[in-house]
């Protein structure tokens, strides 16, 4: 389409000029100025979003826009991304990083500030230009981050042209945006993320979350319950990485649900669990009707009335896996709860969860077991294990956890992925490596190479 291969000419011409102009520390300060706009603009950002979505909690959209405008400018400042990165004492390779050129950002509904901003604040921070893509359903309040940042850069002079948003998106739009650039920075439902795929350019994208996490004996059920209960309700559940269902021990069935009740949840039993079911599923998908909901609105819409202090339902699960669709993926403040005799045992459940949907996503522990915890990480097909944390809060990155803060998280071959990690900066990058032969480097025999 003439109106995208017009952004992207624009762009591969802003980029030209913004590679050959801005230094290191140039870089770094429009990656403080991408950040820092959407820090101090967090409030009426949050409520623009929540205005067009219908999605979320205002109060957690402002916490999200602080915390991780923050969290990316902390992972990024004083990080090289551009000449020379590095060189090998022992063997003189030398890797030299350079910008692939135009990057394609798509972004969510469900997240329409934050995926944005850290998709620029990459792009820039590797010399590349970026055209954002929005969800058409979140179009207002994207394109509005989008400018608040293009205001902020105004201070560094950067190329026009550099940062882009498609003011009225389309799939007819985005489609062709990714068939234009060098690169697409997919984060979205997988019906986009396989479009990404199938663009003919490299692509980074996402798998669906169904995050599975396991109650270990000997911990604090109080403190773990407050956990999930913070986690799935954080946003109204539209977290990808928020939590699902919890994995209790058997025994302790009463202990642990009234641990739940009492920081929140309303445990729906009998004909009230199959109301939620009904309300939350259509044709064995979540309901539109129902994403980013509160719970009260979840209940009322079934019929059931809970206390206005109730911030997730929690259904008992009836087996696990295909078993029940509880244990599925929910887009709103509803977890599955599943309890188990062994703790192997719990391993398979959340296994079989996961190979249902979210395989190679993110699963929990709360353990006071390292051993437990270890093996929980090696026995499970997820990316990213977080123990004895929020999911919805930490998986994404954390000051304090050693994850890239991001928006984008990459589930490997399990979820159709290219990447198993968080993605972050360096997946921009393109490297050049000088490889000459090192004196240093003693070069073995045959018989050296074949010892054992």
């Amino acid at each position: 389409m003439q109106e995208i291969q017009e952004m992207v000419d624009k762009a591969r011409a802003a980029q030209a000029s913004y590679e050959k102009h801005f230094d290191q520390e140039d870089v770094d300060m429009t990656v403080k100025l991408v950040t820092r706009s959407i820090f101090d603009h967090a409030e009426e950002l949050a409520r623009a979003a929540v205005d067009e979505t219908q999605m979320g909690v205002y109060e957690d959209k402002v916490a999200k826009n602080r915390n991780k405008s923050k969290g990316v400018w902390f992972d990024l400042k004083g990080k090289k991304s551009m000449n020379i990165l590095s060189i090998d004492r022992d063997t003189n390779l030398i890797e030299i990083a350079k910008p692939i050129g135009v990057v394609a950002g798509i972004t969510p509904v469900t997240n329409p500030i934050v995926t944005p901003m850290s998709k620029i604040a990459f792009a820039l921070k590797t010399r590349n230009a970026v055209i954002i893509a929005p969800h058409p359903k979140a179009k207002q309040c994207s394109v509005a981050a989008v400018k608040t940042i293009l205001a902020a850069l105004e201070e560094m002079e950067v190329p026009d042209g550099m940062v882009q948003v498609i003011e009225e998106p389309s799939l007819e739009k985005t489609r062709a945006l990714m068939a234009a650039c060098d690169v697409v920075v997919a984060t979205g439902g997988m019906p986009m993320v396989k479009s990404a795929y199938s663009s003919g350019r490299p692509s980074f994208g996402v798998g669906a979350g169904n995050v599975q996490v396991i109650l270990d004996r000997d911990i604090e059920y109080g403190l773990a319950a407050g956990k999930v209960v913070t986690g799935r309700s954080f946003d109204n559940g539209i977290i990808c990485s928020g939590e699902q269902s919890f994995i209790y021990p058997r025994e302790h069935r009463a202990k642990i649900l009234d641990a739940f009740r009492q920081r929140g949840a309303y445990i729906a039993a009998g004909d009230e669990r199959e109301k939620i079911l009904d309300v939350i599923f259509e044709e064995g998908h979540t309901s539109r009707d129902v994403v980013g909901k509160s719970a009260k609105f979840i209940a009322e819409k079934a019929g059931i009335q809970v206390p206005d202090n109730t911030r997730v339902i929690v259904l008992e699960a009836r087996g696990y896996g295909h078993e029940d669709p509880a244990c599925k993926e929910k887009m709103c403040p509803v977890l599955a709860a599943i309890p188990y005799q062994y703790f192997d045992e719990a391993i398979q459940i959340a296994q079989t969860n996961l190979a249902m949907e979210g395989n190679g996503h993110t699963a929990g522990i709360h353990s006071n077991s390292q051993a437990n915890i270890i093996k929980a990480g090696t026995d499970l097909s997820v990316s990213r294990l977080i123990a004895n944390a929020i999911c919805a809060t930490t998986a994404g990155g954390s000051i304090q956890n050693g994850l890239p803060v991001t928006n984008t998280l990459g589930c490997g071959s399990w979820g159709n992925n290219s990447i198993s990690e968080n993605f972050t900066y360096k997946h921009l990058l393109n490297i050049t490596r000088i490889a000459p032969l090192s004196a240093r480097i003693h070069v073995p025999s045959d018989e050296e190479i074949w010892e054992y």
